[in-house]
């Protein structure tokens, strides 16, 4: 017990600093916006319930209405047809939402390409220089995406090809997937993959790879710019929601 008194001391303390990862939940947050043909998640809502009034003299609360896949939110194994079977976001082990966070940082290849894709030849280079990426880690993406967080327009970067942003190569997903024991991959982006992913060999390779590894993804993160590269943990807590492929989540670092 010494330990976590030692933890939760050094937090009431601020030697220890929790740093929130998770862009605002409103009705103005970007959700990511699928060929017309598809079905489409639902943006964020607040219904009023009661606010100190006749509804409710003493109290204020609402209804929220949100797709799973909303806002900052984790992807579970059984979000993609290769993890079919796997957990649910409520069978997760809540072991595996909090590990130690590996930060690669891409922020200038980005800001010159937005189509700029992660490949292995970048995570070696990383592990060359850092060590190799420690076991139940939480990968963590920067690409400054998240500057765009507040205007749907500019997030999505579509024009008439399709979105424009950043994500990582099949073979880079498939290293991630097989040759690393990662918890999952985090990014600044709407999704855990390229914003033309739905052209790679396979389609959408962040999805198939780390969900048929039974790996997560988590989406729409902000503040990476304040992290180290190492030394900081990560917590991620989604809702568990029975049968859900995914939650809108808190994501907390400790540095």
């Amino acid at each position: 017990m010494s330990d976590l008194n030692a933890l939760a001391a050094s937090i009431v303390d601020g030697s220890i600093t929790v740093l929130d990862l998770t862009s605002p939940l409103h009705s103005e947050t970007p959700i990511l916006a699928l060929p017309e043909e598809f079905g489409q998640t639902a943006k964020f809502a607040l219904e009023e319930i009661s606010a100190y009034d006749e509804r409710g003299p003493y109290w204020y609360w609402n209804n929220f209405h949100s797709g799973e896949h909303t806002g900052t939110h984790l992807d579970a194994p059984n979000h993609w047809i290769s993890g079919r079977g796997l957990d649910d976001v409520s069978q997760i082990p809540v072991q595996r939402l909090i590990g130690p966070a590996v930060v690669i940082d891409k922020v200038a290849e980005v800001a010159a390409n937005p189509d700029y894709c992660l490949d292995v030849a970048d995570i070696k280079a990383w592990e060359e220089e850092n060590g190799k990426i420690p076991k139940g880690a939480w990968f963590l993406y920067r690409t400054g995406w998240s500057k765009f967080g507040d205007d749907p327009a500019a997030f999505a970067n579509a024009d008439e090809n399709g979105p424009h942003t950043p994500g990582l190569t099949p073979a880079a997903a498939q290293y991630l997937s097989e040759e690393t024991e990662i918890l999952g991959m985090g990014v600044e982006t709407v999704g855990t993959d390229a914003g033309g992913a739905m052209q790679f060999e396979p389609p959408f390779p962040c999805h198939t790879m780390l969900m048929g590894a039974n790996k997560y993804g988590v989406t729409q993160l902000r503040n990476l710019d304040k992290l180290p590269t190492q030394g900081a943990v990560v917590i991620v807590a989604p809702l568990p929601i029975v049968k859900g492929s995914g939650s809108p989540c808190r994501v907390l670092a400790l540095m």
